[in-house]
């Protein structure tokens, strides 16, 4: 009840106004039955902007750290989170895959709509990164479709570390949904997980726009922090002043 009050009375309005969305392909999600929405990830405000256009309630499988903060402010937020939807999944620790898996098999079998981010985490430089492969394992495993989705704008106005989010318009485009049914009984195929979730990023990509960098982007992450501390280093080096050579007589 309280997912339908935020969606239509607080939040909902709130957030066509901040974002006033475009959607393109709204059709292409079914009005019943279990599907999996699997889109690119850029902002935190993707959490909330795409559930509120949809005309079904949709369930995302989100960080456990959502729900753990300490305090006051740890217990609103994990409250919030509870009441828009998401479930919490742990993503440290041996079996993290497969306990987020299960959840979301959980969601497909009753029959609702299961939101995913294939890359795992959201961009921290708006290019589209290397999926995980569990969207395409939950996609055989319940034997649903993929509908791939593509947020357009939302880096711009809110990009990571950028608490409230600027006023401007953002595009969600739907794409026609993706029929794995082909590859039936064969999700512990570890090539087919791998060819199904390539070919859910390529049409992500396609609709985004996005550039795609064939690595996982926590390790894009990693990188490019340990390229910044060597330059940083080199700089110093450089700044260094030099010990002179010259003998004392």
């Amino acid at each position: 009840m309280f997912y339908y009050v935020l969606k239509y009375v607080l939040l909902g309005p709130l957030l066509r106004l901040v974002f006033r969305p475009r959607i393109e392909g709204l059709e292409n999600v079914p009005d019943e039955g279990p599907a999996i929405v699997a889109g690119n990830h850029l902002s935190f405000s993707d959490h909330f902007v795409m559930p509120a256009i949809l005309k079904r309630r949709i369930t995302f499988l989100a960080k456990a750290e959502y729900f753990t903060g300490p305090g006051l402010k740890g217990r609103l937020t994990a409250a919030f989170f509870h009441s828009v939807g998401q479930i919490p999944v742990d993503r440290s620790g041996k079996g993290a895959g497969q306990a987020a898996i299960d959840e979301g098999l959980g969601v497909l079998r009753k029959g609702e709509l299961l939101g995913i981010y294939p890359e795992g985490t959201r961009s921290h430089d708006g290019r589209l990164y290397k999926g995980r492969v569990g969207v395409a394992a939950m996609a055989l495993g319940a034997g649903v479709k993929v509908i791939p989705c593509a947020m357009v704008g939302t880096f711009e106005l809110q990009p990571p570390g950028r608490k409230v989010p600027r006023m401007g318009r953002v595009t969600i485009r739907f794409g026609k949904p993706l029929d794995f049914s082909r590859f039936a009984g064969m999700e512990n195929e570890r090539t087919v997980l791998r060819a199904v979730t390539d070919e859910i990023i390529h049409e992500i990509m396609r609709l985004s726009g996005q550039e795609y960098v064939d690595m996982y982007a926590p390790d894009a992450k990693a990188a490019r922090a340990e390229e910044r501390a060597r330059e940083k280093q080199r700089r110093e080096n450089k700044d260094k002043p030099r010990k002179s050579s010259g003998s004392v007589s």
